[in-house]
């Protein structure tokens, strides 16, 4: 990375995290996010006001499950997770006493539909470099709680509830909130469709394109 004319990155909060810990000269890193699919586009869906469908995408360390899990706890909702869920993990979920399915090793369609079918999109993760769920929940016109933290508040733009992940009751406020109050709703997912115009590919690839020709010169 030091001897590169120019090293991309995918949010100004890995820029920065580039800059410090791998002592990148400042200039050197440009910015560019990841692109939304195309497979994720708008896909109008009545909310669910008496038990709403809560989607949980990656259970790694950093997804902090085990606290949207304690968030969601008393709460009516069914809650729907992709990725592997281990055994200690079964236990929380179980604990929560939230209805629960998880779909490991999720194809991309499946995964698609998991979007679509959902009501909320719950993504209060500990660390990430993008935040991918973010701009696929909001493509396809679901609100979103997510993170105040690195990455993800810049990702979201302005069209997403933002918490505190190591708040359990901040996490269960926002998404009361968005149970319960159909103008936030409808005001999020209009947000959250201006937002995505930002990672459209045709965008994100000229970005690249321009740097290739910056560097040939």
């Amino acid at each position: 990375m030091r001897r590169a004319r120019v090293v991309t990155a995918v949010s100004e909060s890995t820029r920065r995290e580039l800059e410090k810990y791998v002592g990148i000269g400042r200039g050197v890193v440009r910015v560019i996010p990841n692109c939304v699919r195309q497979e994720f586009a708008q896909s109008p869906k009545g909310f669910n006001e008496v038990e709403p469908v809560v989607l949980q995408v990656g259970t790694g360390w950093n997804k902090n499950v085990e606290r949207v899990a304690e968030a969601l706890s008393g709460l009516r909702c069914r809650w729907v997770i992709i990725g592997e869920v281990s055994q200690p993990l079964r236990g929380v979920l179980d604990a929560s006493g939230v209805p629960w399915r998880h779909i490991p090793r999720a194809t991309d369609q499946q995964v698609v539909q998991a979007y679509r079918d959902s009501d909320v999109v719950v993504f209060a993760s500990l660390y990430e470099g993008f935040g991918l769920p973010i701009i696929e929940a909001q493509a396809t016109g679901r609100p979103v709680v997510t993170s105040d933290r690195l990455s993800m508040p810049e990702v979201a733009g302005g069209a997403a509830l933002l918490v505190d992940p190591l708040d359990v009751s901040a996490i269960r406020e926002a998404v009361v909130r968005v149970f319960w109050d159909r103008v936030l709703r409808r005001d999020l997912v209009e947000a959250g469709f201006e937002n995505v115009k930002r990672f459209e590919a045709a965008r994100v690839a000229e970005a690249y394109a321009q740097i290739y020709r910056e560097v040939a010169r």
